[in-house]
Formats: C-alpha cells, sequence, structure tokens
C-alpha cells in the first residue's frame, strides 16, 4: 500500500512539473495583436515578427514581448499662431497604429510607449508649422484644405519613427477673445454697409418714381393744351361727360348710396338733390 501511494505522489509530481515545463515553453498571440522575441543567447531582439496564435518559447533564454497593433486614437492639443499673429486653440485627432514589419526596431528604439513619445511632439510640431502659414480667416475657410496638409506633413514625420497614419482631423478650432470681438464688429459693420446700400438703392428708386411721374403728367398737361387749342372747349366737356359716367356707375353700383332729388319738379328748381350714405 505505501508502495502504491508513493508512485502515485511521483507521478504527480512528475505531472506538475511536465505541466509547468509546458506551460512556460508556451504562449499565445490574441486577436489584433503581435509579437517580438528577445533572446539572450543571439544578442537581444529577433528580426521576425511573431503572428496570432500559439508559439513555443525556450524558457530562461527567450521572452516575448506583445504589442498591439490595432488602430488607436489620440488627441493632439495645441496653442500656437496664425500668420497674423491670432493665438489659435486647435486639438487633432489622430487614429495611429505601428507598421508591423518595423515592430522589432520599433521596441528596440522606443520601447511599448512608443505613442506617448512620438505622437505629442510630433503633432505640435507639424500643428505649428502648418497653421502659421495661414491667417485666421482661412483656418476657417479651409478647414478641409489645413487637415490635409497636416496629414501630409504628419505621415512624413510619423514614418521616421515606424508608425502609420489612418485619418487625421481637426476636432476642436477657437481663437482668442479679442479676435471673436473683431469678427463680431466686421459683422455688424458689415450688416450696417449692406443696409446703407440698400436705403441708397430704395431712395433712387423713389426718385426715379417721381421723375417718372412728373414727367407723365407734363407731357399728359402739353396733349391737353394741344388738344384745347384745335378744339376750344370741347376737350373739357368730354372728361365732364366722361367723370359724371363714371361717378354714376360708382354710385349705381354701391348699396349703400340713395339718390334724393330735389323738391322742383323741373331743372329750374332750386331744390338740390341728397345723396345719403346708408350703412347696413
Amino acid at each position: 500500500m505505501d508502495k502504491l501511494l508513493g508512485r502515485i505522489s511521483t507521478m504527480s509530481g512528475v505531472l506538475a512539473v511536465g505541466a509547468f515545463t509546458v506551460n512556460s515553453c508556451l504562449y499565445n498571440v490574441d486577436g489584433g495583436e503581435r509579437a517580438v522575441m528577445f533572446d539572450t543567447l543571439r544578442g537581444g531582439i529577433l528580426p521576425n515578427v511573431i503572428g496570432e496564435g500559439t508559439h513555443f518559447v525556450i524558457p530562461v533564454i527567450q521572452r516575448p514581448i506583445i504589442l498591439d497593433v490595432r488602430t488607436k486614437p489620440r488627441e493632439i492639443p495645441s496653442v500656437t499662431g496664425t500668420k497674423d499673429l491670432q493665438m489659435v486653440n486647435i486639438k487633432l485627432r489622430v487614429l495611429w497604429r505601428p507598421v508591423e514589419e518595423e515592430l522589432p526596431r520599433l521596441y528596440r528604439e522606443l520601447g511599448t510607449d512608443f505613442d506617448d513619445r512620438v505622437l505629442p511632439s510630433i503633432g505640435n510640431e507639424v500643428l505649428k508649422s502648418v497653421v502659421a502659414q495661414y491667417n485666421a480667416e482661412e483656418l476657417l475657410s479651409k478647414r478641409a484644405e489645413v487637415s490635409e496638409r497636416i496629414k501630409v506633413e504628419l505621415l512624413k514625420r510619423a514614418k521616421h519613427f515606424h508608425l502609420t497614419l489612418d485619418d487625421v482631423a481637426i476636432t476642436h478650432l477657437t481663437f482668442g477673445r479679442e479676435f471673436m470681438k473683431a469678427i463680431e464688429a466686421k459683422q455688424v459693420a458689415s450688416q450696417e454697409a449692406e443696409r446703407q446700400q440698400w436705403v441708397v438703392k430704395k431712395a433712387e428708386q423713389e426718385r426715379q418714381a417721381v421723375v417718372t411721374r412728373a414727367e407723365g403728367e407734363s407731357t399728359a398737361a402739353q396733349i391737353i393744351t394741344e388738344a384745347m387749342e384745335k378744339t376750344g372747349n370741347a376737350i373739357i366737356e368730354v372728361r365732364r361727360i366722361d367723370a359724371a359716367k363714371e361717378i354714376a356707375g360708382k354710385l349705381a353700383n354701391s348699396r349703400n348710396i340713395v339718390y334724393l332729388p330735389g323738391g322742383g319738379t323741373g331743372s329750374s328748381s332750386g331744390s338740390p338733390g341728397l345723396l345719403l350714405n346708408i350703412d347696413k
């Protein structure tokens, strides 16, 4: 019985040692990650990049370093000056990831916190150099162009540090208080100038209307004068008859006006007729 227990204990110890050894010789690289191998016998970081899956490692001699290669966002704030010496507060959103083929050199030169070491410094450098080429108004009107230039320059700088950028965009852009007051004053002045132009145009149109009306009245008076010279008072009588017809037509179509003839029976009667306005 004692021998059986001894054998079981020995086998358990062997299995435990074997499991520990196997576990020490294996490591996993998850999705979105890559590994580089540090080998003490071959002089440090090996040039190969290890992909996803389960891999063997020699304990004590080799040590895998797991690195994340997925695209990650980074916001880079900066306060810089424009071409016309206006201070601008700008924030840049960068989607970045390391170049997989350069991971051994990247780890050897910068370690695992390479994004904290590289992106803020090159981001501020590029922002200051590009923004200084535009004035404040151009930053607002040419925002897409500014973003594209920042992206091109930032890609060039990031390439030296074995990083690549998937997207670069300006997410925040504000100016100093003095510049905002100047913009408001300029807008008010522009609106006032437009209003004055409208007033001038309106006055000019009214003047032209008065001139046209006066010319028309002058022409009509001249025509009447020439007609009277030719026909005497006949033109006046015709106008009087036309006016009487127009008045009679309006009175006939109105329901609120009643004409009461005078008391006399003949045309020589001195009692005039009455027009009564009868409201409903």
